[in-house]
């Protein structure tokens, strides 16, 4: 059945607008995190009210931006196959950007693609104006956002554009099971194919990803210990599988120690055996790394799926404001049916307050 759409902001006391889509200003910005509710067809709405439904950390207060008919429908939807709690809408604060069009779970489209590129831009706005501390976003679809003619590879993207930050970088985190380690993985590429990496790679951006990864590893840890992969299989093997390493990468990293002489940096180390502290340390077993530095996107977020895949966060560094996002996609394929797992979104939301 099509969630409705809706051409009038509710009247609902609790909706923030002013009949525009530009939201107002409001007080208690220390308290309120703006959550962007991504593709209206994926799970966004289901994992957000799933998280929202659990105690929340004391003082925090959520301000969602999405459609607030759109919302209530799903929310109505979801209570006849969910079998865990569901945060009512009616409790919400909402920024309500009414879709133009009907969208049914799972099939998303240009429709949804706009509204869920307009949607993070009214949250981006929010914390630019200081109504809100932090951005916490649901999953979008590229291909939607590109059906709907905003060719950006990913949300990140989208923000530094938004931003003027033209060093936004992708780290992922996530808390150890027991402890306080916590893995954290940032990526040296993003969005881009695989056969683009080694083009775009040198030493200025890998010293600029590792300034920013230590400035977050420091949050924890004064003098953190970071990791950096290599590119090639056995690190190149002295130029045999590759010559990335043996011509910059190794000086790269030789001249970034020889600045920062009280961080412990290792690499470049054989991406397949780079994470083998961080499993260990996942399960228990010792204190590793404080810090990863993956040359692209599959080679940080294999390990970081394998290991944490519902605990990890997606936190945009290099913004002005903190910006975090679960670490899974839109679930089209299970849209809809109640049985999306919040863990994710629950600690995007609580990463966001906690570092924001």
């Amino acid at each position: 059945m099509p969630i409705p759409h809706s051409n009038a902001n509710s009247n609902n006391q609790r909706t923030m607008g002013n009949g525009s889509g530009i939201p107002t200003p409001s007080n208690s910005i220390g308290r309120r995190l703006a959550i962007a509710l991504g593709d209206p067809a994926g799970i966004g709405a289901e994992v957000v009210l799933k998280a929202l439904a659990h105690p929340l950390p004391a003082g925090l207060e959520p301000v969602l931006v999405g459609c607030r008919r759109w919302l209530e429908s799903s929310h109505a939807a979801l209570r006849q196959c969910c079998e865990g709690p569901l945060r009512d809408p009616a409790s919400l604060e909402i920024v309500d950007l009414p879709l133009e069009e009907p969208v049914q779970p799972g099939q998303s489209g240009p429709a949804a693609g706009a509204a869920s590129f307009a949607w993070l831009e009214a949250a981006v706005g929010l914390v630019q104006r200081g109504d809100c501390r932090a951005l916490v976003t649901a999953p979008i679809a590229k291909a939607s956002w590109h059906a709907a003619g905003h060719h950006y590879p990913g949300q990140t993207e989208r923000l530094a554009e938004l931003t003027g930050s033209d060093g936004a970088a992708m780290l992922f985190t996530a808390r150890a099971p027991t402890g306080s380690w916590r893995l954290n993985t940032m990526l040296a590429t993003t969005h881009i194919p695989l056969a683009a990496v080694p083009g775009l790679l040198n030493a200025d951006l890998l010293a600029r990803k590792l300034n920013l990864l230590l400035a977050f590893c420091r949050r924890f840890n004064p003098e953190p210990h970071l990791v950096v992969a290599a590119l090639n299989p056995h690190a190149g093997e002295a130029g045999s599988l590759g010559h990335e390493e043996r011509d910059w990468l190794e000086g790269c990293l030789e001249a970034w120690r020889t600045c920062h002489p009280g961080v412990r940096l290792d690499g470049p180390r054989p991406p397949d055996s780079c994470w083998l502290d961080a499993a260990a340390a996942w399960r228990g077993q010792g204190q590793g790394p404080d810090g990863y530095l993956a040359q692209y996107h599959d080679q940080g977020l294999i390990p970081v799926k394998l290991l944490a895949f519902d605990a990890a966060v997606n936190t945009t560094l290099g913004l002005p404001f903190l910006r975090t996002s679960p670490d899974h996609g839109t679930g089209f394929d299970i849209a809809g049916q109640g049985i999306a797992r919040p863990l994710s979104m629950a600690a995007a939301i609580e990463t966001a307050w906690e570092l924001g």
